[in-house]
Protein backbone atom coordinates (compact mmCIF):
# COMPACT_ATOMS: atom_id res chain seq x y z
CA UNK A 1 0.00 0.00 0.00
CA UNK A 2 1.76 3.00 -0.90
CA UNK A 3 1.31 5.81 1.35
CA UNK A 4 0.31 9.40 0.13
CA UNK A 5 2.29 12.73 1.41
CA UNK A 6 0.75 15.47 3.00
CA UNK A 7 -1.04 16.49 6.70
CA UNK A 8 -3.93 14.19 7.46
CA UNK A 9 -7.01 16.54 8.96
CA UNK A 10 -8.59 15.01 11.67
CA UNK A 11 -5.44 13.13 12.66
CA UNK A 12 -5.69 14.10 16.52
CA UNK A 13 -8.82 11.73 16.64
CA UNK A 14 -7.74 8.95 14.24
CA UNK A 15 -4.08 8.74 14.32
CA UNK A 16 -2.25 9.73 11.97
CA UNK A 17 1.77 8.98 12.08
CA UNK A 18 3.82 12.11 13.00
CA UNK A 19 5.52 12.07 9.75
CA UNK A 20 2.49 12.58 8.09
CA UNK A 21 1.37 15.45 10.06
CA UNK A 22 4.37 17.29 8.83
CA UNK A 23 3.91 18.06 5.32
CA UNK A 24 0.60 20.25 4.00
CA UNK A 25 -0.22 19.14 0.87
CA UNK A 26 -4.00 19.14 0.20
CA UNK A 27 -5.39 15.63 -0.30
CA UNK A 28 -7.10 15.02 -3.80
CA UNK A 29 -9.51 12.01 -3.73
CA UNK A 30 -9.36 11.41 -6.91
CA UNK A 31 -5.18 10.68 -6.77
CA UNK A 32 -5.56 8.86 -3.46
CA UNK A 33 -8.49 6.18 -4.50
CA UNK A 34 -6.16 5.55 -7.48
CA UNK A 35 -3.28 5.49 -5.25
CA UNK A 36 -5.00 3.15 -2.71
CA UNK A 37 -6.27 1.03 -4.67
CA UNK A 38 -10.15 2.51 -3.64
CA UNK A 39 -11.36 3.33 -7.19
CA UNK A 40 -10.48 4.22 -10.96
CA UNK A 41 -12.17 4.68 -14.24
CA UNK A 42 -12.18 3.65 -17.72
CA UNK A 43 -13.48 5.09 -20.78
CA UNK A 44 -14.79 2.52 -22.03
CA UNK A 45 -17.30 2.07 -19.31
CA UNK A 46 -17.67 6.24 -19.31
CA UNK A 47 -17.69 9.17 -17.54
CA UNK A 48 -18.68 9.64 -14.04
CA UNK A 49 -19.09 5.79 -13.94
CA UNK A 50 -16.04 4.69 -11.34
CA UNK A 51 -15.88 1.10 -10.13
CA UNK A 52 -14.35 0.04 -6.86
CA UNK A 53 -11.45 -2.00 -6.81
CA UNK A 54 -10.79 -4.50 -3.50
CA UNK A 55 -9.58 -2.58 -0.83
CA UNK A 56 -12.60 0.35 -1.88
CA UNK A 57 -15.14 -2.56 -2.12
CA UNK A 58 -13.91 -3.33 1.62
CA UNK A 59 -14.37 0.50 2.65
CA UNK A 60 -17.84 0.59 1.12
CA UNK A 61 -19.20 -2.42 2.36
CA UNK A 62 -18.05 -1.26 6.12
CA UNK A 63 -19.72 1.89 5.45
CA UNK A 64 -22.85 -0.08 4.34
CA UNK A 65 -23.14 -2.36 7.23
CA UNK A 66 -22.93 0.29 9.38
CA UNK A 67 -25.31 1.88 8.37
CA UNK A 68 -27.76 -0.43 8.16
CA UNK A 69 -26.68 -1.78 11.54
CA UNK A 70 -27.49 2.21 12.93
CA UNK A 71 -31.03 2.03 10.82
CA UNK A 72 -32.49 -1.28 12.58
CA UNK A 73 -31.48 0.04 15.72
CA UNK A 74 -33.41 2.34 15.42
CA UNK A 75 -36.46 1.21 13.68
CA UNK A 76 -35.85 1.00 10.44
CA UNK A 77 -37.11 -1.92 8.12
CA UNK A 78 -34.94 -2.50 4.85
CA UNK A 79 -36.18 -3.11 1.56
CA UNK A 80 -34.87 -3.56 -1.94
CA UNK A 81 -37.13 -1.83 -5.25
CA UNK A 82 -35.93 -1.59 -8.84
CA UNK A 83 -33.64 0.80 -10.18
CA UNK A 84 -35.76 0.69 -13.50
CA UNK A 85 -39.82 2.72 -13.54
CA UNK A 86 -42.23 3.70 -15.98
CA UNK A 87 -42.17 7.17 -17.05
CA UNK A 88 -45.77 7.25 -15.38
CA UNK A 89 -44.25 6.89 -12.46
CA UNK A 90 -42.16 9.80 -12.04
CA UNK A 91 -45.03 11.88 -13.42
CA UNK A 92 -46.84 10.63 -10.97
CA UNK A 93 -44.32 12.02 -8.52
CA UNK A 94 -43.48 14.86 -10.07
CA UNK A 95 -40.47 14.22 -11.55
CA UNK A 96 -40.93 14.38 -14.65
CA UNK A 97 -42.49 17.67 -14.70
CA UNK A 98 -39.85 19.03 -12.32
CA UNK A 99 -36.40 16.81 -13.02
CA UNK A 100 -36.96 15.84 -16.16
CA UNK A 101 -33.68 17.35 -17.49
CA UNK A 102 -31.52 15.66 -14.75
CA UNK A 103 -33.18 11.70 -15.48
CA UNK A 104 -31.74 9.71 -18.37
CA UNK A 105 -33.98 9.42 -21.80
CA UNK A 106 -36.58 6.87 -21.46
CA UNK A 107 -36.12 3.41 -22.97
CA UNK A 108 -39.01 1.84 -25.36
CA UNK A 109 -39.96 -1.59 -23.90
CA UNK A 110 -42.83 -3.12 -25.63
CA UNK A 111 -44.78 -0.65 -26.43
CA UNK A 112 -43.86 1.68 -22.69
CA UNK A 113 -41.57 3.85 -21.21
CA UNK A 114 -38.69 2.65 -19.04
CA UNK A 115 -37.29 5.38 -17.34
CA UNK A 116 -33.95 4.83 -15.26
CA UNK A 117 -34.50 6.12 -11.65
CA UNK A 118 -33.22 9.61 -10.71
CA UNK A 119 -34.45 8.93 -6.65
CA UNK A 120 -35.85 6.18 -4.54
CA UNK A 121 -38.96 7.91 -3.22
CA UNK A 122 -41.36 7.36 -5.77
CA UNK A 123 -40.98 3.13 -5.54
CA UNK A 124 -41.05 3.82 -1.43
CA UNK A 125 -44.28 5.80 -1.77
CA UNK A 126 -45.94 2.76 -4.12
CA UNK A 127 -44.35 0.18 -1.29
CA UNK A 128 -46.47 2.35 1.42
CA UNK A 129 -49.26 2.12 -0.69
CA UNK A 130 -49.52 -1.36 -1.27
CA UNK A 131 -50.62 -2.84 1.95
CA UNK A 132 -53.68 -1.27 4.45
CA UNK A 133 -52.20 1.04 7.13
CA UNK A 134 -53.42 2.13 10.45
CA UNK A 135 -52.79 4.74 12.79
CA UNK A 136 -50.92 1.85 14.86
CA UNK A 137 -48.79 1.28 12.36
CA UNK A 138 -47.26 4.79 12.61
CA UNK A 139 -44.22 5.58 12.22
CA UNK A 140 -43.34 3.17 9.28
CA UNK A 141 -39.56 3.55 8.88
CA UNK A 142 -38.29 2.14 5.36
CA UNK A 143 -34.74 2.13 4.52
CA UNK A 144 -32.80 1.16 1.31
CA UNK A 145 -29.35 1.41 0.26
CA UNK A 146 -30.06 1.72 -3.57
CA UNK A 147 -29.23 2.79 -6.69
CA UNK A 148 -30.46 5.63 -8.40
CA UNK A 149 -29.10 7.70 -11.80
CA UNK A 150 -28.55 11.52 -13.09
CA UNK A 151 -27.22 12.34 -16.42
CA UNK A 152 -24.85 14.48 -15.24
CA UNK A 153 -23.18 16.52 -17.86
CA UNK A 154 -19.65 15.28 -18.44
CA UNK A 155 -18.41 18.75 -17.92
CA UNK A 156 -19.02 18.10 -13.68
CA UNK A 157 -17.94 14.93 -13.47
CA UNK A 158 -15.29 14.26 -11.14
CA UNK A 159 -13.84 11.27 -9.29
CA UNK A 160 -16.50 10.12 -6.81
CA UNK A 161 -18.05 13.82 -6.12
CA UNK A 162 -20.80 13.99 -9.28
CA UNK A 163 -21.32 10.34 -10.69
CA UNK A 164 -23.73 9.16 -13.06
CA UNK A 165 -24.86 5.65 -10.98
CA UNK A 166 -25.10 6.80 -7.38
CA UNK A 167 -25.61 4.26 -4.35
CA UNK A 168 -27.87 6.52 -2.06
CA UNK A 169 -28.17 5.96 1.71
CA UNK A 170 -32.22 6.52 1.53
CA UNK A 171 -34.68 6.47 3.57
CA UNK A 172 -38.84 7.55 4.27
CA UNK A 173 -40.68 7.40 6.99
CA UNK A 174 -43.85 7.79 6.81
CA UNK A 175 -45.98 9.22 10.06
CA UNK A 176 -48.73 11.36 11.72
CA UNK A 177 -47.76 14.79 11.24
CA UNK A 178 -48.08 15.06 15.08
CA UNK A 179 -44.60 12.60 14.68
CA UNK A 180 -42.71 14.56 12.02
CA UNK A 181 -41.06 16.84 14.67
CA UNK A 182 -39.89 14.18 16.46
CA UNK A 183 -38.91 11.83 13.49
CA UNK A 184 -36.94 14.51 11.88
CA UNK A 185 -35.21 15.42 14.94
CA UNK A 186 -34.21 11.59 15.38
CA UNK A 187 -32.86 11.36 12.05
CA UNK A 188 -30.51 14.72 12.75
CA UNK A 189 -29.03 12.52 15.60
CA UNK A 190 -28.52 9.29 13.93
CA UNK A 191 -26.32 11.68 11.24
CA UNK A 192 -24.46 13.12 14.17
CA UNK A 193 -23.86 9.80 15.48
CA UNK A 194 -22.84 8.74 12.46
CA UNK A 195 -20.37 11.49 11.76
CA UNK A 196 -18.71 10.84 15.45
CA UNK A 197 -18.15 7.50 14.00
CA UNK A 198 -16.51 8.37 10.70
CA UNK A 199 -14.64 11.74 12.27
CA UNK A 200 -16.62 14.15 10.01
CA UNK A 201 -16.94 17.81 11.07
CA UNK A 202 -19.90 19.38 9.59
CA UNK A 203 -19.12 22.62 8.14
CA UNK A 204 -22.70 23.99 8.73
CA UNK A 205 -26.31 23.15 8.90
CA UNK A 206 -28.72 24.76 6.15
CA UNK A 207 -32.31 24.93 5.95
CA UNK A 208 -32.95 24.95 2.20
CA UNK A 209 -35.47 26.68 0.39
CA UNK A 210 -37.15 27.56 -2.33
CA UNK A 211 -35.87 30.52 -4.92
CA UNK A 212 -36.90 32.45 -7.93
CA UNK A 213 -37.15 31.25 -11.21
CA UNK A 214 -36.70 27.37 -9.98
CA UNK A 215 -38.81 24.27 -10.66
CA UNK A 216 -41.09 23.97 -7.86
CA UNK A 217 -44.30 22.18 -7.10
CA UNK A 218 -46.77 25.18 -6.59
CA UNK A 219 -48.25 24.66 -3.56
CA UNK A 220 -47.45 27.96 -0.88
CA UNK A 221 -49.86 25.75 1.96
CA UNK A 222 -47.77 22.63 1.50
CA UNK A 223 -44.12 24.97 1.63
CA UNK A 224 -45.17 26.45 4.35
CA UNK A 225 -45.96 23.64 6.61
CA UNK A 226 -42.89 21.74 6.17
CA UNK A 227 -40.68 25.29 6.49
CA UNK A 228 -42.35 25.38 9.57
CA UNK A 229 -41.61 21.90 10.77
CA UNK A 230 -38.14 22.10 9.87
CA UNK A 231 -37.24 25.07 11.58
CA UNK A 232 -38.71 24.00 15.25
CA UNK A 233 -36.26 20.88 14.37
CA UNK A 234 -33.50 23.21 13.80
CA UNK A 235 -34.05 26.06 16.65
CA UNK A 236 -35.01 22.49 19.35
CA UNK A 237 -31.71 20.91 18.28
CA UNK A 238 -29.97 23.87 19.11
CA UNK A 239 -27.85 23.48 16.01
CA UNK A 240 -26.88 26.86 14.42
CA UNK A 241 -27.65 26.94 10.69
CA UNK A 242 -28.33 29.44 8.11
CA UNK A 243 -31.20 29.80 5.43
CA UNK A 244 -30.48 29.26 2.03
CA UNK A 245 -32.91 29.85 -0.91
CA UNK A 246 -32.90 28.24 -4.14
CA UNK A 247 -31.21 25.14 -2.42
CA UNK A 248 -34.66 23.67 -2.07
CA UNK A 249 -36.08 20.01 -3.81
CA UNK A 250 -38.73 20.72 -6.17
CA UNK A 251 -41.24 19.27 -3.73
CA UNK A 252 -40.17 20.78 -0.15
CA UNK A 253 -37.32 22.41 2.15
CA UNK A 254 -34.96 20.45 3.41
CA UNK A 255 -31.96 20.37 6.23
CA UNK A 256 -28.78 19.87 4.60
CA UNK A 257 -25.90 19.36 6.50
CA UNK A 258 -23.00 20.95 4.55
CA UNK A 259 -18.97 19.24 4.73
CA UNK A 260 -15.96 20.88 3.55
CA UNK A 261 -12.88 20.10 1.97
CA UNK A 262 -9.28 21.16 2.42
CA UNK A 263 -10.07 23.86 0.23
CA UNK A 264 -13.09 25.37 1.79
CA UNK A 265 -15.23 23.81 -1.13
CA UNK A 266 -18.90 22.92 0.61
CA UNK A 267 -20.93 19.95 -0.83
CA UNK A 268 -24.28 18.71 0.79
CA UNK A 269 -23.33 14.93 2.76
CA UNK A 270 -26.82 14.19 4.15
CA UNK A 271 -30.56 15.73 3.98
CA UNK A 272 -33.48 14.94 6.07
CA UNK A 273 -36.75 16.78 4.27
CA UNK A 274 -40.27 16.70 5.61
CA UNK A 275 -43.13 16.14 2.18
CA UNK A 276 -46.51 16.93 2.22
CA UNK A 277 -46.71 16.72 -1.94
CA UNK A 278 -45.90 13.00 -2.20
CA UNK A 279 -48.23 11.91 -0.33
CA UNK A 280 -50.82 13.62 -1.68
CA UNK A 281 -49.47 12.67 -5.33
CA UNK A 282 -49.83 8.99 -4.71
CA UNK A 283 -52.86 9.29 -2.55
CA UNK A 284 -51.15 7.36 0.37
CA UNK A 285 -53.53 7.35 3.62
CA UNK A 286 -53.88 5.47 6.72
CA UNK A 287 -57.00 4.92 8.70
CA UNK A 288 -56.86 6.86 12.18
CA UNK A 289 -58.67 6.31 15.73
CA UNK A 290 -61.34 7.86 14.36
CA UNK A 291 -61.96 5.12 11.52
CA UNK A 292 -61.51 7.71 9.13
CA UNK A 293 -58.64 8.26 6.54
CA UNK A 294 -55.87 10.25 6.93
CA UNK A 295 -52.85 11.02 4.63
CA UNK A 296 -49.68 10.84 6.25
CA UNK A 297 -46.16 12.75 6.34
CA UNK A 298 -43.40 11.91 4.53
CA UNK A 299 -39.61 12.32 6.21
CA UNK A 300 -36.79 11.68 3.17
CA UNK A 301 -33.56 10.81 5.14
CA UNK A 302 -30.07 10.27 4.08
CA UNK A 303 -27.81 9.75 6.80
CA UNK A 304 -24.30 9.52 4.81
CA UNK A 305 -26.19 10.27 1.31
CA UNK A 306 -24.93 8.71 -1.77
CA UNK A 307 -21.74 5.98 -0.59
CA UNK A 308 -19.50 7.92 -3.89
CA UNK A 309 -19.72 11.56 -1.96
CA UNK A 310 -19.25 10.25 1.72
CA UNK A 311 -15.88 7.81 0.35
CA UNK A 312 -14.32 11.23 -1.73
CA UNK A 313 -15.12 13.08 1.62
CA UNK A 314 -13.44 10.30 4.16
CA UNK A 315 -10.61 10.26 1.52
CA UNK A 316 -9.61 13.57 1.37
CA UNK A 317 -10.42 14.47 5.42
CA UNK A 318 -7.96 11.52 6.77
CA UNK A 319 -6.17 11.02 3.98
CA UNK A 320 -6.21 7.27 3.42
CA UNK A 321 -5.82 7.08 7.13
CA UNK A 322 -9.08 5.78 8.10
CA UNK A 323 -10.82 5.33 10.95
CA UNK A 324 -9.70 1.55 12.35
CA UNK A 325 -13.22 -0.11 11.76
CA UNK A 326 -13.37 1.00 7.88
CA UNK A 327 -9.71 0.21 7.30
CA UNK A 328 -9.28 -1.92 4.09
CA UNK A 329 -6.46 -3.58 6.83
CA UNK A 330 -6.73 -3.24 10.02
CA UNK A 331 -3.45 -5.06 11.48
CA UNK A 332 -0.77 -5.52 9.77
CA UNK A 333 1.79 -8.58 10.77
CA UNK A 334 4.98 -8.01 10.16
CA UNK A 335 7.23 -11.04 10.58
CA UNK A 336 10.78 -9.68 11.49
CA UNK A 337 12.43 -13.45 9.73
CA UNK A 338 11.69 -16.04 7.74
CA UNK A 339 11.60 -17.90 11.04
CA UNK A 340 8.49 -15.93 11.97
CA UNK A 341 6.20 -16.57 8.89
CA UNK A 342 4.24 -19.61 10.22
CA UNK A 343 3.36 -18.11 13.62
CA UNK A 344 2.51 -14.86 11.64
CA UNK A 345 0.38 -17.35 9.43
CA UNK A 346 -1.28 -18.49 12.08
CA UNK A 347 -2.12 -14.67 13.82
CA UNK A 348 -3.37 -13.98 10.67
CA UNK A 349 -5.48 -16.54 10.89
CA UNK A 350 -6.73 -15.76 14.04
CA UNK A 351 -7.80 -12.60 13.21
CA UNK A 352 -9.92 -13.91 10.52
CA UNK A 353 -11.76 -15.69 12.69
CA UNK A 354 -12.20 -12.68 15.04
CA UNK A 355 -13.68 -10.31 11.82
CA UNK A 356 -10.30 -8.39 11.76
CA UNK A 357 -9.23 -7.66 8.18
CA UNK A 358 -5.30 -8.70 8.71
CA UNK A 359 -2.27 -9.18 6.12
CA UNK A 360 1.28 -10.90 6.65
CA UNK A 361 3.90 -8.22 5.27
CA UNK A 362 7.03 -11.06 4.98
CA UNK A 363 10.60 -10.36 4.85
CA UNK A 364 10.26 -10.98 1.20
CA UNK A 365 8.71 -7.44 0.81
CA UNK A 366 12.06 -5.55 2.24
CA UNK A 367 13.19 -4.89 5.57
CA UNK A 368 11.34 -4.25 8.59
CA UNK A 369 11.59 -0.09 8.38
CA UNK A 370 10.73 -0.31 4.94
CA UNK A 371 7.51 -2.58 5.67
CA UNK A 372 6.50 -0.44 8.56
CA UNK A 373 6.74 2.80 6.50
CA UNK A 374 4.63 0.83 3.61
CA UNK A 375 1.97 -0.01 6.33
CA UNK A 376 1.81 3.30 7.33
CA UNK A 377 -1.69 3.97 6.82
CA UNK A 378 -2.88 0.69 8.35
CA UNK A 379 -4.41 1.37 11.99
CA UNK A 380 -2.27 -1.00 13.50
CA UNK A 381 0.80 -3.05 13.01
CA UNK A 382 1.77 -7.16 14.76
CA UNK A 383 5.96 -6.86 14.83
CA UNK A 384 6.53 -10.63 15.42
CA UNK A 385 10.22 -11.55 16.05
CA UNK A 386 11.82 -14.81 17.89
CA UNK A 387 10.44 -13.78 21.41
CA UNK A 388 6.80 -13.42 20.35
CA UNK A 389 6.64 -16.26 17.87
CA UNK A 390 8.09 -18.22 20.89
CA UNK A 391 5.85 -17.03 23.60
CA UNK A 392 2.72 -16.00 21.51
CA UNK A 393 2.96 -12.48 22.19
CA UNK A 394 2.49 -8.96 20.22
CA UNK A 395 4.52 -6.26 19.82
CA UNK A 396 2.11 -3.57 18.23
CA UNK A 397 2.95 -0.22 16.80
CA UNK A 398 0.02 1.90 16.19
CA UNK A 399 -0.28 4.18 12.97
CA UNK A 400 0.18 7.57 15.34
CA UNK A 401 3.54 6.27 16.49
CA UNK A 402 3.06 4.66 19.60
CA UNK A 403 4.52 1.46 20.35
CA UNK A 404 3.11 -0.70 23.29
CA UNK A 405 4.79 -3.22 25.07
CA UNK A 406 4.85 -6.60 24.29
CA UNK A 407 1.69 -8.54 25.02
CA UNK A 408 -0.79 -11.99 24.62
CA UNK A 409 -2.24 -12.20 21.35
CA UNK A 410 -5.35 -12.83 22.72
CA UNK A 411 -5.09 -9.53 24.74
CA UNK A 412 -4.12 -7.77 22.05
CA UNK A 413 -6.34 -9.06 19.31
CA UNK A 414 -9.56 -8.46 22.25
CA UNK A 415 -8.83 -5.16 22.81
CA UNK A 416 -8.97 -4.37 18.50
CA UNK A 417 -11.31 -6.16 18.04
CA UNK A 418 -13.70 -3.90 20.97
CA UNK A 419 -12.64 -0.56 19.61
CA UNK A 420 -13.46 -2.14 16.03
CA UNK A 421 -16.91 -3.03 16.81
CA UNK A 422 -17.54 -0.13 18.82
CA UNK A 423 -16.67 1.90 15.81
CA UNK A 424 -14.44 3.92 18.00
CA UNK A 425 -12.10 6.57 16.58
CA UNK A 426 -9.37 6.47 18.46
CA UNK A 427 -6.91 3.73 18.03
CA UNK A 428 -6.03 2.83 21.60
CA UNK A 429 -7.13 5.53 24.29
CA UNK A 430 -4.61 8.00 25.95
CA UNK A 431 -3.63 5.33 28.50
CA UNK A 432 -0.68 4.30 26.36
CA UNK A 433 0.55 7.57 25.36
Amino acid sequence: MTKPRGECPGASRCGHSPAVREETTVHDHRRLGRELNIFDTDPLIGSGLPYWLPDGAVVRHALEEYVRGAERRAGYRHVYSPVLGKRELYEVSGHWAHYSDDMFPPMDLGGEQFVLRPSLCPHHALMYRARPHSYRDLPLRMAELGGMYRSELSGVLGGLTRVRAIQLNDAHVFCTLEQAAEEAAAALDLIRRAYEALGIVPARYRLSLPGPGGKYVAAPELWARSTALLREVLDASGLPYEAAEGEAAFYGPKIDVQVADAAGRESTLSTVQIDFHQPERFDLHYIGADGARHRPVMIHRAVIGSVERAVAHLLERHGGAFPAWLAPVQLMILPVSEAELPQAGRLAARCAGLGLRAEVAGPERGSLGARVREARLVPYQAVVGAREAADDLVALRLRDGRRLPAAPAEEILGRIGDLIGSHATELWGQESS
